[in-house]
Protein backbone atom coordinates (compact mmCIF):
# COMPACT_ATOMS: atom_id res chain seq x y z
CA UNK A 1 0.00 0.00 0.00
CA UNK A 2 2.02 3.19 -1.37
CA UNK A 3 2.79 5.56 1.14
CA UNK A 4 4.20 9.02 0.87
CA UNK A 5 7.16 8.65 3.12
CA UNK A 6 6.37 10.86 6.68
CA UNK A 7 10.30 11.40 7.52
CA UNK A 8 12.26 13.69 5.71
CA UNK A 9 16.55 13.00 6.86
CA UNK A 10 19.26 14.83 7.88
CA UNK A 11 22.00 12.71 5.17
CA UNK A 12 21.86 12.09 1.21
CA UNK A 13 19.54 9.89 0.09
CA UNK A 14 22.39 8.37 -3.15
CA UNK A 15 21.99 5.39 -4.61
CA UNK A 16 25.89 4.58 -3.39
CA UNK A 17 28.60 5.80 -2.36
CA UNK A 18 31.73 4.46 -3.74
CA UNK A 19 35.17 5.26 -2.93
CA UNK A 20 37.30 8.47 -3.83
CA UNK A 21 39.40 7.74 -7.53
CA UNK A 22 42.82 7.82 -4.55
CA UNK A 23 41.23 4.82 -2.86
CA UNK A 24 40.14 2.89 -5.38
CA UNK A 25 44.06 3.31 -6.81
CA UNK A 26 45.11 1.91 -3.63
CA UNK A 27 43.37 -1.17 -2.96
CA UNK A 28 45.13 -1.73 -0.02
CA UNK A 29 44.52 1.47 1.71
CA UNK A 30 42.07 1.68 4.68
CA UNK A 31 38.20 2.74 3.51
CA UNK A 32 36.83 5.03 5.80
CA UNK A 33 32.94 4.77 6.71
CA UNK A 34 30.69 6.18 4.08
CA UNK A 35 26.54 5.91 3.36
CA UNK A 36 25.19 3.07 1.44
CA UNK A 37 21.75 3.35 0.34
CA UNK A 38 19.73 0.76 -1.53
CA UNK A 39 15.79 1.02 -2.23
CA UNK A 40 13.11 -0.57 -4.44
CA UNK A 41 9.34 -1.44 -3.93
CA UNK A 42 8.46 -3.87 -1.21
CA UNK A 43 5.56 -4.69 0.45
CA UNK A 44 3.52 -1.84 -1.86
CA UNK A 45 5.43 0.81 -0.61
CA UNK A 46 9.03 1.88 -0.97
CA UNK A 47 11.69 -0.14 1.22
CA UNK A 48 15.03 2.22 1.26
CA UNK A 49 18.17 0.81 3.31
CA UNK A 50 21.08 2.83 4.36
CA UNK A 51 24.49 1.68 6.38
CA UNK A 52 27.16 3.67 7.55
CA UNK A 53 29.89 1.13 6.86
CA UNK A 54 33.00 0.86 5.31
CA UNK A 55 32.88 -2.25 4.11
CA UNK A 56 29.98 -1.55 0.71
CA UNK A 57 29.85 -5.10 -0.45
CA UNK A 58 28.81 -6.40 2.91
CA UNK A 59 26.20 -4.18 3.02
CA UNK A 60 25.15 -4.90 -0.47
CA UNK A 61 24.57 -8.66 0.84
CA UNK A 62 22.69 -7.54 3.77
CA UNK A 63 20.64 -5.58 1.89
CA UNK A 64 19.66 -8.42 -0.80
CA UNK A 65 18.71 -10.83 2.51
CA UNK A 66 16.64 -7.94 3.82
CA UNK A 67 14.95 -7.72 0.53
CA UNK A 68 13.81 -11.09 -0.16
CA UNK A 69 12.86 -11.58 3.62
CA UNK A 70 10.46 -8.79 2.75
CA UNK A 71 9.14 -10.44 -0.15
CA UNK A 72 8.95 -13.96 1.98
CA UNK A 73 6.75 -12.00 4.51
CA UNK A 74 4.80 -10.42 1.54
CA UNK A 75 4.19 -13.86 0.13
CA UNK A 76 2.85 -14.92 3.77
CA UNK A 77 0.81 -12.00 5.25
CA UNK A 78 -0.54 -10.02 2.20
CA UNK A 79 -4.40 -9.98 1.51
CA UNK A 80 -3.31 -9.37 -2.35
CA UNK A 81 -1.29 -12.42 -2.91
CA UNK A 82 -3.76 -15.47 -3.92
CA UNK A 83 -2.33 -18.76 -1.24
CA UNK A 84 -1.01 -16.20 1.32
CA UNK A 85 -1.70 -17.72 5.14
CA UNK A 86 -3.96 -14.39 5.76
CA UNK A 87 -5.79 -15.59 2.27
CA UNK A 88 -6.37 -19.06 3.65
CA UNK A 89 -7.22 -17.86 6.67
CA UNK A 90 -9.95 -15.48 5.55
CA UNK A 91 -11.50 -18.34 3.00
CA UNK A 92 -11.80 -20.87 5.92
CA UNK A 93 -13.51 -18.10 8.48
CA UNK A 94 -16.31 -20.01 10.51
CA UNK A 95 -15.40 -22.95 8.99
CA UNK A 96 -12.07 -24.52 10.18
CA UNK A 97 -8.77 -23.34 11.87
CA UNK A 98 -5.90 -22.97 9.10
CA UNK A 99 -2.52 -23.96 9.54
CA UNK A 100 -0.14 -20.90 9.53
CA UNK A 101 3.83 -19.77 9.86
CA UNK A 102 5.33 -19.12 13.17
CA UNK A 103 5.77 -15.40 11.80
CA UNK A 104 1.99 -15.27 11.11
CA UNK A 105 1.00 -16.17 14.22
CA UNK A 106 3.38 -13.30 16.02
CA UNK A 107 2.62 -10.86 14.29
CA UNK A 108 -1.43 -11.68 14.98
CA UNK A 109 -0.43 -12.23 18.45
CA UNK A 110 1.23 -8.35 18.32
CA UNK A 111 -2.05 -7.06 17.02
CA UNK A 112 -4.06 -8.98 19.50
CA UNK A 113 -1.76 -7.29 22.44
CA UNK A 114 -2.74 -3.87 20.16
CA UNK A 115 -6.22 -4.58 20.38
CA UNK A 116 -6.30 -5.11 23.90
CA UNK A 117 -4.80 -2.09 24.98
CA UNK A 118 -6.38 -0.09 22.49
CA UNK A 119 -9.70 -1.58 23.60
CA UNK A 120 -10.08 -2.90 20.57
CA UNK A 121 -9.76 0.68 18.34
CA UNK A 122 -7.14 -1.16 16.47
CA UNK A 123 -8.24 -4.22 14.94
CA UNK A 124 -6.81 -6.77 12.72
CA UNK A 125 -10.08 -8.15 11.74
CA UNK A 126 -10.92 -4.42 9.94
CA UNK A 127 -10.71 -6.57 6.48
CA UNK A 128 -14.14 -7.13 5.80
CA UNK A 129 -14.22 -3.30 5.27
CA UNK A 130 -11.10 -2.86 2.79
CA UNK A 131 -13.19 -3.78 -0.24
CA UNK A 132 -15.44 -0.41 0.62
CA UNK A 133 -13.44 2.10 1.34
CA UNK A 134 -10.34 2.12 -0.95
CA UNK A 135 -7.19 3.61 -0.03
CA UNK A 136 -5.13 0.92 -1.43
CA UNK A 137 -4.11 0.83 -5.15
CA UNK A 138 -7.78 0.89 -6.08
CA UNK A 139 -8.50 4.74 -4.59
CA UNK A 140 -11.73 6.21 -6.39
CA UNK A 141 -12.54 8.52 -4.11
CA UNK A 142 -15.91 7.71 -3.71
CA UNK A 143 -17.80 6.99 -0.57
CA UNK A 144 -19.12 3.63 -0.19
CA UNK A 145 -22.95 2.24 0.86
CA UNK A 146 -22.45 3.22 4.10
CA UNK A 147 -26.05 0.66 4.79
CA UNK A 148 -23.55 -1.95 3.70
CA UNK A 149 -20.20 -1.01 5.95
CA UNK A 150 -22.68 -0.85 8.92
CA UNK A 151 -24.10 -4.16 8.07
CA UNK A 152 -20.62 -5.42 8.39
CA UNK A 153 -19.43 -4.32 11.51
CA UNK A 154 -20.12 -6.85 13.41
CA UNK A 155 -17.70 -9.11 11.77
CA UNK A 156 -15.13 -6.63 13.04
CA UNK A 157 -13.86 -8.59 16.62
CA UNK A 158 -10.03 -9.71 17.04
CA UNK A 159 -11.81 -11.27 20.43
CA UNK A 160 -12.87 -13.90 17.51
CA UNK A 161 -9.21 -14.45 16.30
CA UNK A 162 -8.00 -17.49 17.58
CA UNK A 163 -4.29 -18.26 17.50
CA UNK A 164 -3.19 -22.00 18.63
CA UNK A 165 0.94 -22.21 18.89
CA UNK A 166 0.68 -25.67 20.03
CA UNK A 167 -1.32 -26.50 16.78
CA UNK A 168 0.20 -23.97 14.94
CA UNK A 169 -3.44 -22.35 13.31
CA UNK A 170 -5.47 -19.61 13.19
CA UNK A 171 -9.21 -19.03 13.37
CA UNK A 172 -11.29 -16.11 12.62
CA UNK A 173 -14.50 -17.99 14.53
CA UNK A 174 -17.43 -15.99 12.31
CA UNK A 175 -18.09 -16.47 8.95
CA UNK A 176 -17.26 -13.75 7.00
CA UNK A 177 -14.48 -11.95 8.77
CA UNK A 178 -11.63 -11.23 7.20
CA UNK A 179 -7.92 -10.54 9.01
CA UNK A 180 -5.97 -7.52 7.31
CA UNK A 181 -2.42 -7.09 8.82
CA UNK A 182 -1.95 -3.40 6.70
CA UNK A 183 -1.67 -2.17 9.92
CA UNK A 184 0.81 -3.68 11.74
CA UNK A 185 3.00 -6.31 9.06
CA UNK A 186 5.41 -3.92 7.75
CA UNK A 187 6.04 -3.06 11.30
CA UNK A 188 7.08 -6.57 12.01
CA UNK A 189 9.01 -6.74 8.44
CA UNK A 190 11.00 -3.85 9.72
CA UNK A 191 11.98 -6.01 12.89
CA UNK A 192 13.42 -9.38 10.76
CA UNK A 193 14.76 -6.37 8.78
CA UNK A 194 16.64 -5.33 11.92
CA UNK A 195 17.92 -8.54 13.04
CA UNK A 196 19.13 -9.50 9.88
CA UNK A 197 21.47 -7.00 9.25
CA UNK A 198 22.83 -6.81 12.56
CA UNK A 199 23.06 -10.62 12.57
CA UNK A 200 25.41 -10.01 9.48
CA UNK A 201 27.57 -7.47 11.28
CA UNK A 202 25.87 -4.04 10.00
CA UNK A 203 25.06 -1.97 12.87
CA UNK A 204 24.66 1.53 12.21
CA UNK A 205 21.70 1.64 9.61
CA UNK A 206 18.66 2.96 8.43
CA UNK A 207 15.36 0.85 7.40
CA UNK A 208 11.96 2.75 5.85
CA UNK A 209 9.03 1.11 4.94
CA UNK A 210 6.55 3.47 4.16
CA UNK A 211 6.22 4.97 7.34
CA UNK A 212 8.04 2.66 9.61
CA UNK A 213 11.86 3.33 10.34
CA UNK A 214 14.23 2.22 12.67
CA UNK A 215 17.50 3.76 13.55
CA UNK A 216 20.52 1.53 14.84
CA UNK A 217 24.04 2.26 15.65
CA UNK A 218 25.24 6.01 14.85
CA UNK A 219 25.59 7.69 11.67
CA UNK A 220 29.34 9.03 11.43
CA UNK A 221 29.24 8.57 15.15
CA UNK A 222 26.41 10.85 16.12
CA UNK A 223 22.79 9.72 16.50
CA UNK A 224 20.77 9.42 13.47
CA UNK A 225 18.41 12.48 12.53
CA UNK A 226 15.23 11.71 11.74
CA UNK A 227 12.11 14.83 11.10
CA UNK A 228 8.30 14.36 11.52
CA UNK A 229 6.38 15.10 8.42
CA UNK A 230 3.99 18.48 8.36
CA UNK A 231 0.76 16.71 8.26
CA UNK A 232 -0.67 19.56 6.35
CA UNK A 233 2.47 20.88 4.90
CA UNK A 234 4.49 19.95 1.29
CA UNK A 235 5.43 16.92 0.57
CA UNK A 236 8.63 16.28 2.26
CA UNK A 237 8.21 19.23 4.86
CA UNK A 238 8.97 18.46 8.81
CA UNK A 239 8.25 20.59 11.61
CA UNK A 240 10.11 18.72 14.83
CA UNK A 241 13.47 16.82 14.69
CA UNK A 242 15.02 14.68 16.78
CA UNK A 243 18.33 12.30 17.20
CA UNK A 244 17.67 9.06 17.53
CA UNK A 245 19.81 5.52 18.02
CA UNK A 246 18.53 1.98 17.98
CA UNK A 247 14.99 2.88 18.13
CA UNK A 248 11.89 2.83 16.17
CA UNK A 249 9.87 5.68 14.47
CA UNK A 250 6.63 5.27 13.30
CA UNK A 251 3.92 7.37 11.58
CA UNK A 252 0.43 7.69 10.86
CA UNK A 253 -1.15 10.47 9.01
CA UNK A 254 -4.30 11.01 7.54
CA UNK A 255 -2.11 12.97 4.73
CA UNK A 256 -1.23 10.42 2.85
CA UNK A 257 -3.89 8.39 1.13
CA UNK A 258 -7.43 10.56 1.63
CA UNK A 259 -9.92 12.88 -0.69
CA UNK A 260 -12.11 15.73 0.53
CA UNK A 261 -15.49 15.81 -0.12
CA UNK A 262 -17.90 18.16 1.26
CA UNK A 263 -15.32 19.77 3.50
CA UNK A 264 -14.65 16.28 4.97
CA UNK A 265 -11.59 14.71 4.59
CA UNK A 266 -12.07 10.64 4.17
CA UNK A 267 -8.48 8.94 4.50
CA UNK A 268 -7.68 5.73 4.92
CA UNK A 269 -7.38 4.71 8.80
CA UNK A 270 -10.72 3.19 9.25
CA UNK A 271 -12.46 3.29 12.80
CA UNK A 272 -13.61 -0.18 13.27
CA UNK A 273 -16.72 0.80 15.74
CA UNK A 274 -17.96 3.36 13.32
CA UNK A 275 -16.79 1.97 10.04
CA UNK A 276 -15.95 5.14 8.60
CA UNK A 277 -12.33 7.50 8.13
CA UNK A 278 -11.46 8.21 11.97
CA UNK A 279 -12.66 11.79 13.46
CA UNK A 280 -11.23 10.93 16.98
CA UNK A 281 -9.18 14.44 16.51
CA UNK A 282 -5.61 13.79 15.15
CA UNK A 283 -3.93 14.68 12.56
CA UNK A 284 -0.52 12.45 12.47
CA UNK A 285 0.60 10.10 15.72
CA UNK A 286 4.25 9.28 15.84
CA UNK A 287 5.18 6.66 18.18
CA UNK A 288 8.83 5.85 19.43
CA UNK A 289 10.14 2.57 20.93
CA UNK A 290 12.37 -0.56 20.68
CA UNK A 291 9.96 -2.67 18.08
CA UNK A 292 8.79 -1.57 14.60
CA UNK A 293 5.88 -3.73 15.07
CA UNK A 294 4.28 -2.30 18.29
CA UNK A 295 5.03 0.88 17.07
CA UNK A 296 3.28 0.05 13.58
CA UNK A 297 -0.09 -0.77 15.67
CA UNK A 298 0.06 1.67 18.09
CA UNK A 299 0.65 4.60 16.02
CA UNK A 300 -2.28 3.14 14.49
CA UNK A 301 -4.58 2.91 17.45
CA UNK A 302 -3.50 5.76 18.96
CA UNK A 303 -4.47 7.56 15.90
CA UNK A 304 -8.09 6.19 16.46
CA UNK A 305 -8.29 6.32 20.41
CA UNK A 306 -7.42 10.36 19.74
CA UNK A 307 -5.21 12.84 21.63
CA UNK A 308 -6.48 12.38 25.42
CA UNK A 309 -7.11 8.74 25.43
CA UNK A 310 -4.22 7.80 22.90
CA UNK A 311 -1.65 10.24 25.17
CA UNK A 312 -2.76 8.28 28.65
CA UNK A 313 -2.74 5.09 27.12
CA UNK A 314 1.02 5.93 25.89
CA UNK A 315 2.05 6.77 28.98
CA UNK A 316 0.88 4.16 30.71
CA UNK A 317 3.38 1.55 28.68
CA UNK A 318 7.15 1.43 29.56
CA UNK A 319 9.45 2.55 26.79
CA UNK A 320 6.92 4.16 24.22
CA UNK A 321 6.72 7.39 23.52
CA UNK A 322 4.73 9.70 21.20
CA UNK A 323 4.13 12.99 19.48
CA UNK A 324 0.32 13.83 18.27
CA UNK A 325 -0.34 16.43 15.85
CA UNK A 326 -4.25 17.30 17.00
CA UNK A 327 -7.04 18.90 14.13
CA UNK A 328 -6.71 21.49 16.14
CA UNK A 329 -2.63 21.83 15.06
CA UNK A 330 -1.66 21.36 18.76
CA UNK A 331 1.34 19.58 18.67
CA UNK A 332 1.46 16.72 21.91
CA UNK A 333 4.36 15.38 23.53
CA UNK A 334 5.11 12.57 26.21
CA UNK A 335 6.93 14.04 28.63
CA UNK A 336 10.13 12.22 28.10
CA UNK A 337 10.48 13.28 24.94
CA UNK A 338 11.01 17.36 26.47
CA UNK A 339 14.92 18.26 25.40
CA UNK A 340 15.03 15.83 23.00
CA UNK A 341 12.13 16.59 20.40
CA UNK A 342 13.12 20.18 18.77
CA UNK A 343 10.31 22.09 17.35
CA UNK A 344 11.46 24.01 14.50
CA UNK A 345 8.48 25.77 13.52
CA UNK A 346 4.23 25.36 14.06
CA UNK A 347 2.69 22.36 12.02
CA UNK A 348 0.95 24.19 9.12
CA UNK A 349 -2.57 24.58 9.62
CA UNK A 350 -5.79 24.08 7.49
CA UNK A 351 -9.67 24.12 7.47
CA UNK A 352 -9.66 20.13 7.15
Amino acid sequence: MPLRTALRFALPLCALVVACGSCARDRGAARHPSLVTRARVAMGSELRLTAWTADPQAADGAFAAVFTEFDRLDALMSVWKPGSDIDRVNAAAGEHAVAASDDVRRVLRAASQVSEWTGGKFDVTFGVLSGLWRFDHDQDNRLPDMDRVRSLLPLIDYRALLIDDTARTIFLQKKGMRAHLGGIGKGYAVDRAVAILRGRGINDFMVQAGGDLYLSGLKDGRPWRVGIQDPRGPAGSTFAAIDLTDSTFSTSGDYERFFIQNSRRYHHIIDPETGEPSRAGCRSVTILTSSATLADGLSTGVFLLGPEKGMALVQRLPDVEAVIVTTTNSVLTTPRLKGRLTLQAPPTDAPF
